[in-house]
């Protein structure tokens, strides 16, 4: 196990939900969180709650990580004023649930610019000082869809089969190094990513019971950096039935089909 004091954790979608409950808890820890998201008042004010709660001055900067431009400049402006990025934190994703047949291919794209290239972008911006440090954790914040995608959700889990595949391929490259690097995977989780995921609000009706919190989400990615994990799957038995569905997908689909049409 390792200790945050005194490492620089940069984390994107820290506006809200899970990167900004993610941000005090590393606060918490001694680390100096380096909150970025588009919404520049909303950093601003989650930056000036740390500080009352931890006494941290954490940074903040705002970014699209969908504009490659926008993504090098920052990262540029971050490493002249602070320094080495010792963890990121790809954690800014939004979806779109919709059946193909009513999907957009702008809406698509969106989701694949912010999920899946505004992560590469992210990833790529700090890897070059990474590899000249030999040392460094990269953290992915991809999904259950990701592994088990459901009706409703081609688009969103599309984008996030690309995630996951690209941290896997990414960790397999960086294995003769000391930079780490792992994925969180998480069923559906209590934020606002469902206002506009599901505007009318079923799903969230339908897996209420099921939903973690934003404080269990950054729970689990404060320990992924601890004990630099592979891989994390919350809850445990999505993650399970997701290994199920790769072991025996017919007979998956077959037993478990109502469950997956709750979208």
């Amino acid at each position: 196990m390792t200790t945050l004091h005194g490492k620089k954790v940069f984390i994107t979608g820290a506006s809200s939900g899970i990167g900004a409950s993610t941000a005090l808890k590393v606060a918490a820890q001694g680390a100096l969180p380096v909150l970025l998201a588009r919404r520049y008042d909303q950093l601003k004010n989650i930056a000036l709650n740390i500080e009352e709660q931890t006494g941290v001055q954490s940074l903040f900067y705002s970014v699209d990580v969908s504009d490659e431009g926008q993504v090098k400049h920052v990262f540029e402006k971050i490493e002249k004023e602070i320094g080495f990025c010792d963890i990121l934190v790809n954690n800014a994703g939004f979806g779109v649930f919709e059946h193909v047949k009513d999907s957009s291919l702008e809406n698509i794209r969106s989701m694949f610019e912010v999920n899946v290239f505004g992560l590469i972008a992210c990833t790529q911006a700090v890897l070059p000082h990474m590899l000249e440090a030999n040392r460094g954790h990269i953290i992915n914040v991809v999904s259950q869809a990701g592994k088990l995608a459901t009706p409703k959700s081609s688009g969103y889990a599309a984008s996030k089969h690309a995630a996951l595949g690209f941290t896997n391929s990414l960790r397999l490259e960086l294995s003769d190094t000391n930079i780490n690097v792992s994925t969180v995977n998480f069923g559906p989780v209590d934020t606002n990513f469902f206002s506009h995921a599901d505007p009318s609000g079923s799903y969230v009706k339908n897996v209420k019971r099921w939903m973690l919190t934003s404080e269990q989400a950054s729970e689990a990615i404060v320990r992924v950096m601890m004990k630099q994990n592979r891989e994390v799957n919350l809850p445990r038995w999505m993650g399970i039935g997701a290994k199920l569905y790769q072991l025996a997908p017919h007979l998956f689909e077959k037993v478990a089909g109502n469950a997956f049409k709750m979208k």
